[in-house]
């Protein structure tokens, strides 16, 4: 027997076999991936894999067949009365607490962008005196977030690289990368795949702040406070090029009812069986239970590659103090600003990308009138690259799809005449038809997908 406790926000994913279920394609489960980008509660690829979920004891058989489960976890909100100095303080010793005993006796690699998450990593860092080696990246032709991961590098006295990730840097690294995440995400999301062999050069464990926005935040805005949850679930997680594309399958394969319906359900079914009334603190919790673990936490098997990674957000005594916080002290980041006013005003001084040109004492100004003179500036400039034929890079899927010899190589592989079989010869025309039209940011989304299970049913046959 092999006994498994999996972590209230797993790092990895580690599967199950469903017994006397067929080896037969999750089409359901496969029209729920292209839609969202992850795939929901234990669904897989196959109808008799299923995926451990979080917070579980589990007991597997020879066949890796469960045995028995438990629950060991259950996400809970009650938040206690506290003022936020007290919050803030019993923040400020947790997170470093975890950061110290992550970092123990080891070198630390920190990636390090314009925003908030690595930002309050970098400061207890320094703080705890950790030797650290940092990096950033910027798109070619984009925005240069390294230049603010420098900032802050250099105001702590990191080692600091910076990397450019060059146009179509997908396709040579294409066959690696699907071994890594074993297809379990599409493709144009992992950028740090253009500077593996990099990363592997370099010593020590991964420092990574992903979830820190999340936890620490709203779970919904002010506007959705009236819509019923799964509602506002359905709007945060459902991309609408990949709603179309779902439903073009759906139809496809012949499955029974509508999509839209079915995965409403799915929803519903989910949110049931967390025991929480707030609203914001529930949207929180489903993210963590199903969007971290089957998104997020495929994306970091790039950086497992190359070193182990430590996740200060996702420790367990992490989120537990989350459930006992009131939802007032985490709207807005308001915890992670102060930490990092409190802890290294200089840090804080330095722009943070969300809100530029201002930064953590100044961002309130980002808004009208006081913001005028900083829009108007960069519509000029906007406007004086496009006049100059010069396209500033801000997603993904641009270094990937847009030009020619990327949309050759795209066509390769959504094209292959095998998978136009399995999806339909008229929905991948339709995709790929409405992404070079006028609506390419909708459907980069759906196209990145199709590319993806390609890749995946190549692998399979």
């Amino acid at each position: 027997m092999n006994h498994i406790q999996t972590p209230i926000i797993p790092i990895t994913q580690q599967f199950a076999k469903r017994k006397d279920v067929t080896h037969d394609i999750h089409k359901e489960a496969l029209c729920v991936y292209v839609a969202l980008g992850f795939f929901l509660g234990e669904d897989a690829f196959y109808k008799d894999e299923r995926v451990l979920q979080s917070g579980r004891q589990y007991t597997l058989d020879a066949q890796k067949q469960v045995v028995s489960e438990q629950s060991y976890f259950k996400w809970y909100h009650t938040p206690r009365s506290i003022s936020f100095k007290s919050a803030l303080d019993e923040y400020t010793d947790l997170f470093e607490d975890i950061v110290k005993k992550q970092s123990l006796y080891q070198p630390v690699i920190l990636p390090l962008s314009g925003g908030l998450d690595s930002r309050t990593q970098a400061v207890a860092l320094d703080y705890l005196k950790v030797d650290v080696t940092s990096y950033s990246y910027s798109f070619k032709g984009g925005y240069k977030e390294h230049a603010l991961g420098k900032a802050i590098a250099d105001t702590c006295g990191f080692k600091f690289d910076a990397f450019e990730i060059p146009e179509g840097y997908l396709w040579k690294n294409m066959e690696e990368l699907a071994q890594i995440n074993h297809c379990y995400s599409d493709f144009t999301h992992p950028r740090q795949m253009a500077i593996l062999n990099e990363l592997k050069q370099m010593q020590g464990a991964f420092s990574l702040g992903h979830w820190g926005d999340v936890l620490f935040d709203s779970g919904i805005k002010t506007t959705e406070e009236d819509l019923s949850v799964v509602d506002i679930v359905y709007k945060k997680i459902v991309k609408p090029g990949g709603l179309v594309l779902a439903s073009m399958l759906w139809e496809q394969w012949g499955l029974h009812g509508g999509f839209e319906a079915y995965l409403k359900a799915r929803l519903q079914e989910l949110l049931d069986d967390i025991n929480i009334e707030n609203k914001s603190a529930k949207v929180r919790v489903f993210k963590s239970m199903y969007w971290a673990p089957r998104w997020t936490s495929v994306n970091l098997s790039v950086f497992q590659e190359a070193h182990p990674v430590n996740l200060p957000y996702y420790d367990d005594q992490m989120c537990r103090f989350i459930c006992e916080l009131p939802e007032a002290y985490l709207a807005n980041r308001q915890l992670q600003i102060e930490y990092i006013k409190q802890r290294h005003p200089e840090v804080a001084k330095i722009t943070w990308q969300a809100q530029k040109p201002y930064n953590l004492y100044n961002f309130h100004k980002n808004k009208s009138p006081w913001n005028l003179p900083c829009r108007v500036t960069h519509k000029l400039k906007r406007s004086l690259s496009e006049l100059m034929g010069r396209k500033c890079i801000q997603r993904n899927w641009e270094l990937q799809f847009l030009g020619k010899t990327n949309d050759e190589t795209l066509k390769h592989y959504v094209f292959d005449e095998a998978f136009l079989e399995f999806v339909g010869g008229d929905t991948v025309q339709h995709i790929y038809n409405k992404f070079n039209g006028a609506e390419a940011v909708k459907y980069a989304h759906p196209l990145s997908m199709l590319l993806t299970l390609s890749v995946w049913r190549q692998g399979e046959m």
